[in-house]
């Protein structure tokens, strides 16, 4: 895989808008798009509209792609055009459009959920372990001690065993 990004030959340009939601009573920012020129002759265009983040904050993910294995937030913009033939990965990548206040990001909206897959495997194995423990529990509790074993002098009967129980003839 080559890198061709060098600022002077491939200029990249965010497209990003500010909108107001009555219902989360704030301003959020979208990055709409992002666009790269490749030596003034070729243009690329992805369609971002999953990076989002209240205008007061930053918006911060490890991997903004347009890879599958990197849970593709960048999507070609059209099939006609050349962004198909790109794939594009910005690493450890924070914006802020608004709201910039002594050249430093506010703090961050971050593109991780909280229930990673990780966190989701070890719940549900947590869980099973539980109930394993749980199970264990209820049966220990509920042991019944045999008479037999309590008084090891008394003979014990079978009602399967023929001759059992019965006194030895001479």
């Amino acid at each position: 895989m080559a890198h061709v990004c060098n600022s002077s030959l491939s200029p990249i340009r965010l497209q990003m808008s500010n909108t107001f939601y009555e219902a989360a009573g704030q301003n959020w920012f979208t990055l709409d798009s992002v666009h790269i020129h490749y030596n003034w002759t070729q243009e690329a265009t992805f369609n971002a509209s999953e990076v989002y983040a209240p205008a007061t904050s930053s918006y911060h993910c490890q991997h903004v792609s347009s890879l599958h294995k990197y849970d593709t937030l960048l999507v070609p913009s059209s099939h006609t055009d050349t962004s198909a033939n790109w794939h594009i990965t910005f690493t450890d990548f924070q914006i802020q459009a608004f709201n910039v206040q002594s050249d430093k990001f506010a703090s961050a909206s971050d593109c991780a959920t909280f229930l990673t897959p990780a966190i989701l495997m070890g719940l549900v194995t947590s869980l099973i372990l539980l109930l394993v423990l749980a199970y264990a529990l209820h049966m220990v509790v509920h042991l019944k001690v045999l008479d037999v074993l309590a008084s090891p002098s008394e003979k014990v009967h079978d009602p399967n065993v023929k001759g059992q129980g019965q006194p030895r003839r001479p």
